[in-house]
């Protein structure tokens, strides 16, 4: 938990001044061609567990972003997620290392659906709109701002 305590500090410190209780968790992130990404940060394993889950639709210009206290070989899926999403792994310096694009919703058991990346070490993982990736033209070796 000491670990994470700072990085929340400088997330905070990065943002405009909240004005709702959702805009505590969310942050505006970089890419690399300049576009600006309002991110929900997900920090907490409960959160985490959820995540996009039980969501009809994401904005272009939105997402959400795991950050995981150690780097290390995480892998996602896509158990009761409703739309296809794009999700792209970073090292602890914010540099692209793996990306899966347009992963489909799963709509069988949970047993039954395929677990994504997890294939490099990473700390952080950005999931975005099926798509977006592309478009945006992220790439391995790019470096994401926030």
């Amino acid at each position: 938990m000491r670990a994470i305590a700072p990085l929340i500090l400088i997330l905070l410190a990065s943002c405009d001044k909240p004005t709702t209780e959702a805009d505590f968790y969310t942050t505006d992130i970089t890419l690399p061609g300049g576009q600006v990404i309002k991110t929900e940060f997900i920090f907490d394993t409960a959160l985490a567990l959820r995540g996009m889950q039980f969501r009809s639709s994401i904005a272009p210009d939105h997402g959400m972003l795991y950050g995981h206290r150690i780097p290390g070989k995480y892998g996602y899926w896509m158990y009761q997620t409703l739309i296809p999403l794009d999700m792209i792994w970073m090292d602890p310096k914010h540099n692209v290392v793996e990306i899966v694009e347009n992963a489909p919703p799963c709509k069988t058991q949970a047993s039954q659906c395929p677990h994504y990346g997890g294939n490099e070490v990473a700390q952080y993982v950005l999931q975005l709109g099926g798509g977006m990736a592309k478009k945006y033209g992220l790439k391995p070796g790019d470096t994401i701002n926030w």
